[in-house]
């Protein structure tokens, strides 16, 4: 189960709100720790299912490397330019590697619906482009903490 946010209230999404947003960025931002502590963090397009975020890494990456050795992520997504207009999100828990490694198409019951959503949002495409170079990351969020700043 999800942890509750206790702070700012008054401007949390609410669950629609959160995955209306959710379902319409691109970009996130991926937090994870190295192998030294040191935390490293990039930038990634994502999905948004309703329930898990989904990246697709390449797993030659420091930060495909990084959630291996430990799968502790935070996810920052976020919009706007005046302070009145920022929103966004912080999801955070443990990530899951899904599917092959990497990804080369073989028929995954589990990936069916989200590639081709991936597809749609990210590629402008029906079907998904595998390269051999990438494969799934899924983080169900343990904690999700979200602000709107339209609603002050």
């Amino acid at each position: 189960m999800a942890a509750t946010q206790r702070r700012s209230r008054r401007i949390m999404m609410t669950p629609e709100e959160l995955d209306e947003f959710l379902g319409t960025q691109r970009m996130c931002r991926v937090a994870t720790v190295s192998s030294d502590g040191a935390p490293h963090v990039s930038a990634l397009w994502f999905a948004w299912d309703g329930t898990s975020l989904w990246l697709y890494s390449i797993v030659r990456s420091k930060r495909w490397a990084d959630l291996r050795n430990d799968p502790r992520v935070a996810i920052v997504v976020d919009s706007g330019e005046g302070y009145g207009e920022l929103r966004g999100a912080e999801l955070s828990g443990t990530a899951e590697f899904v599917g092959e490694i990497p990804r080369t198409g073989e028929p995954c019951t589990e990936l069916d619906a989200l590639e081709a959503l991936f597809a749609r949002k990210n590629f402008g495409l029906e079907a998904m482009p595998h390269d051999g170079r990438h494969a799934w990351i899924r983080l169900t969020p343990s904690k999700t903490v979200s602000w709107d700043f339209r609603k002050l």
